[in-house]
């Protein structure tokens, strides 16, 4: 049975995609292009099964849709650039199963330019179509925030560019039936810059926050207070805290391509990429304030992945933390109710399965992420010594970052 829309590419971008689709009542059919780092709760697959949601047998699939999605995964390649390849596949499988009429759009996040330069050529080429004659194209950042109850697909605006006014109304079209609001953007390069934007402003403020925790503990001063007072100002400022670093799928990138950089986002990698180093320096520091020393000393981490509340381990800090205190002879265990097993340089850390028991018994009790079943006023009271990275316990209550 033909559907209406393929999701090509089912990780951190397609899946919520997918899932806003069939809860809209839009027959989905999903098409995977590697092994994605996507995952869904029981539930929420049950869900999308009830909804019609199903994978595609085979690419000839995609040639019975009326819209078509690219989420592939933009992974960061060893020159430091974006790797396109996983766009490039989805785009020739669908270019050889390409029908007219059919709306087009990517939603990975790729350089301004790509959809035109890149992506354009890929489905022309093996489709024989022309790209705003006989099919429409378009680019439509993604917008997603894992865990965010309060900031769904519904309630979250879709920018859209297209390639031509009549390839923005197609796309708009079809967003429009999964949220309030569609934004228009003047073409896909703006479209392709606000997504870097977006992204880059979150990690230079990280950045800017980071520095100042560092610089507030030199100084004395309680840097959560600090935060606490500016963000009364109602104008000209939003809050942001440090961390062990920052995790995710969207990682910072330059705004530009074709070899030109951003010096500030590359200024706010380097202060984000330091992170992990500066709590492991932290915690050393304060095992020896104690008389102990981090060679053999037992440290416990709280919460592995990236994001609260979440099983998402992607380019968690908590492996560098990890591989750091190890480095220094530390034994280090871990718990998170999200993360029933957890590896670091291939070998197994042990798991606590007694939280307190497991504060109570190690030398310093790392806090790396605040998951809401954590008592932390409890765990402050058991743990012989604790370092909050997340500024999350009560004042005075532990050691903050």
């Amino acid at each position: 049975m033909p559907a209406d829309l393929a999701v090509i590419g089912l990780g951190p971008y397609g899946l919520p995609l997918a899932q806003a689709a069939v809860a809209a009542g839009i027959s989905t059919l999903g098409y995977r292009t590697g092994p994605e780092a996507g995952s869904l709760s029981p539930a929420e697959l049950r869900r999308m099964l009830s909804g019609g949601f199903r994978t595609a047998a085979g690419p000839a699939e995609l040639g019975r849709v009326r819209t078509a999605v690219i989420c592939a995964p933009t992974p960061s390649g060893p020159d430091g650039g974006l790797d396109l390849s996983q766009v490039e596949a989805a785009a020739r499988t669908l270019s050889t199963h390409l029908r007219p009429h059919t709306t087009v759009i990517l939603e990975s996040p790729v350089p301004p330019g790509t959809t035109e330069e890149f992506l354009r050529p890929l489905l022309e080429e093996g489709s024989g179509l022309r790209a705003g004659r006989d099919f429409h194209l378009a680019y439509s950042p993604t917008r997603v925030d894992p865990g965010n109850r309060d900031f769904t697909p519904a309630t979250t605006p879709k920018v859209i560019g297209g390639l031509t006014p009549a390839c923005t109304e197609s796309a708009a079209a079809f967003y429009s039936r999964l949220t309030d609001k569609v934004v228009r953007a003047r073409g896909p390069r703006e479209a392709e810059a606000v997504q870097l934007l977006e992204t880059n402003y979150r990690h230079v403020n990280i950045a800017l926050v980071n520095e100042m925790a560092v610089l507030c503990h030199d100084l004395g001063v309680d840097l959560w207070d600090v935060i606490r007072c500016a963000e009364t100002k109602p104008f000209g400022f939003q809050a942001f805290r440090p961390g062990p670093g920052v995790g995710g799928h969207a990682v910072a990138r330059d705004l530009t391509s074709g070899g030109r950089s951003s010096r500030m986002v590359e200024l706010a990698r380097q202060v984000n990429d330091q992170m992990p180093r500066y709590v492991v320096q932290r915690a050393a520091a304060l095992l020896n304030e104690h008389g102990k020393s981090a060679r053999a000393a037992r440290v416990l981490l709280l919460g592995v992945t990236y994001k609260p509340d979440l099983a998402d381990q992607q380019a968690t800090p908590a492996q560098e933390v990890a591989v750091r205190l190890m480095e220094l002879g530390a034994s280090v265990s871990y718990h998170d109710p999200h993360v029933p097993s957890w590896s670091v340089l291939d070998r197994p850390v042990p798991r606590a399965d007694s939280l307190y028991e497991a504060a109570a018994d190690a030398d310093l009790t790392i806090l790396l992420q605040q998951h809401r079943t954590y008592d932390l006023q409890g765990l402050s009271v058991k743990a012989q010594l604790l370092l909050d990275t997340r500024g999350a316990t009560p004042t005075g209550a532990a050691h903050r970052l």
